[in-house]
C-alpha cells in the first residue's frame, strides 16, 4: 500500500478501533480521525450498557456471530494490556413462563453453534445458586460474559493512534466528500482535508454519511431510545452479574435486564423507544430534521404497521417506572418500583430496510476509497477489535 494518509470519520469505539488497526498495520501511514463532538465517544460508546457479549443471541455464521467470539477475546487482552477494568460477573438468560421454553431452546442451538465458552443449561435450583434472587424455570448461564468500561477503552485507543503520529481533530464536523484524482477531499466546515482512503464509522449519523460519499441505498438509521433506571444502595447487590429474559427473534433488541456496572452500580434496562432526536439523551428531546428523515423513510412505516403493538406498550414503559418493572420483577422480584430512579439513557442506531426489515447483522460496504460501516448495533462495542480487523482486511483486498 503506498497511502500517505486515511481518514476515519467517527471517534466511537468502532472509528477508533479500525484507525487503530491501521496503524498498527501501516506503519509511516497518517491516520486521521474526524470527529463532530469535542471528545471521543459522546454517543453510542458512552451511553451503552458496558456488557462484553459472549455470542448467545446471534445468527450462525453471521458478521455479528463470528466478530463477536473474536472480539470478546481481543478486548478482553486489551483491557489487561491497558489496566481497564473487565469483570466476568456471568449472565443468566431466563425463562419465566413455560411459553418461553421453544424459544429458549432454539436459543440455546443457536449459542452453542456460535462456540458461547463454558455456556451451561441451569434449572431453578442452580439458578438460585448464581443469582440469589432470581427466579426462572431454566436459564442459560453464561460465565464469561463481562463489563467493562468503554469510555477508557475508546480514550486507550485514540492515544495509540496519537503515539502513532495520527491526528485526532475533536469538534470538526464533516460536511461534504469528494473524490478526486489526487484522493478523497473531506470538507469540515471552511477547512479542507485531502486523504487517500476513508472509512465512515459514524453511527447514529451512518446514513448520511454514506449519502455524501454517494451511498445512497438503505438502509436508513432510525434511532431507538433506550432508558435506563439505577437500582438503590440498598438493593444493589441483589443481582451478582446479569440477569436477562429470552429474547423475542423478530427483533435486535434484548429486552428489559438487569446489568451490573464496573464502577457497581446495578441498572435496570434498557427499553426501546422511538427517538425523536438522533443524538437525544432527555425524554424531551427533539429535532426536526431526524423526525423527518425517520418519516420521510417507506421502511419506518412498514416496520410500524407490523409492530405498532410492541412499540406502544414499550411507550407505555417508559411513561411509567410502575409498568416498567412489572417486567423487571419477573426476574428479580425484591427490586420494585419504589428501589429505582430513572438513571440515564442510550440512543441505538438501528438500521432499517425500505422494506421494513430491522437489519440485524453488522452491514459493512465499500465503493471507490470509502469504507461505509452502515449498520453496527450492539454488540459492536464487544466485537470493535474484531471488526476493525474485518474491515482492514477488506480494505486490503479492494486494492
Amino acid at each position: 500500500m503506498t497511502e500517505g494518509s486515511i481518514g476515519i470519520v467517527g471517534g466511537g469505539i468502532v472509528g477508533l478501533a479500525v484507525g487503530r488497526e491501521l496503524a498498527r498495520r501501516r506503519p509511516g501511514v497518517r491516520i486521521v480521525i474526524f470527529e463532530k463532538e469535542t471528545r471521543l465517544a459522546a454517543h453510542q460508546t458512552g451511553h451503552n450498557s458496558g456488557v462484553v457479549h459472549a455470542g448467545i443471541y446471534y445468527k450462525p455464521g453471521s458478521l455479528k456471530a463470528r466478530l463477536c467470539s473474536r472480539g470478546r477475546e481481543l478486548l478482553k487482552d486489551y483491557c489487561t494490556e491497558h489496566g481497564i477494568a473487565y469483570d466476568q460477573c456471568g449472565k443468566l438468560v431466563v425463562a419465566v413462563d413455560p411459553s418461553e421454553l421453544g424459544r429458549f431452546d432454539a436459543l440455546e442451538q443457536t449459542a452453542l453453534r456460535n462456540g458461547v465458552p463454558g455456556l451451561e443449561r441451569v434449572g431453578p435450583e442452580r439458578i438460585r445458586e448464581v443469582e440469589p434472587h432470581a427466579v426462572g424455570l431454566a436459564a442459560l448461564h453464561s460465565p464469561r460474559t463481562a463489563i467493562t468500561d468503554f469510555v477508557a477503552v475508546a480514550e486507550a485507543m485514540g492515544k495509540e493512534i496519537l503515539d502513532s503520529g495520527g491526528e485526532v481533530h475533536l469538534g470538526t464536523t464533516v460536511t461534504g466528500l469528494e473524490r478526486s484524482a489526487g484522493g478523497i477531499d473531506v470538507q469540515c466546515d471552511s477547512v479542507r482535508h485531502r486523504v487517500d482512503l476513508l472509512v465512515l464509522c459514524a453511527g447514529l449519523q451512518a446514513d448520511r454519511l454514506a449519502r455524501l460519499a454517494g451511498d445512497a441505498g438503505g438502509p436508513r438509521i432510525v434511532p431507538f431510545r433506550g432508558e435506563y433506571l439505577g437500582v438503590s444502595p440498598a438493593k444493589r447487590q441483589l443481582v451478582n452479574g446479569m440477569v436477562y429474559p429470552v429474547p423475542d427473534p423478530r427483533y435486535p433488541f434484548l429486552g428489559v435486564h438487569f446489568t451490573r456496572r464496573v464502577h457497581g452500580e446495578l441498572d435496570v434496562g434498557p427499553n426501546a423507544v422511538l427517538s425523536l432526536k438522533r443524538e437525544g439523551y432527555r425524554r424531551r428531546d427533539f429535532r426536526a430534521a431526524d423526525v423527518r428523515d425517520t418519516l420521510s423513510w417507506p421502511g419506518f412505516w412498514r416496520m410500524a404497521r407490523t409492530h405498532w403493538r410492541t412499540g406502544a406498550k414499550e411507550v407505555y414503559g417508559s411513561l411509567s417506572i410502575r409498568a416498567y418493572m412489572r417486567t423487571a420483577q419477573r426476574y428479580v422480584p425484591a427490586i420494585g418500583p419504589a428501589d429505582v430512579v430513572r438513571n440515564g439513557m442510550g440512543v441505538r442506531a438501528q438500521g432499517v430496510e425500505r422494506d421494513g426489515t430491522l437489519v440485524d447483522d453488522f452491514r459493512i460496504t465499500h465503493s471507490d476509497g470509502v469504507t461505509s460501516i452502515r449498520n453496527a448495533p450492539s454488540p459492536a462495542a464487544t466485537s470493535s477489535l474484531a471488526i476493525a480487523e474485518y474491515v482492514v482486511d477488506e480494505i486490503d483486498r479492494e486494492g
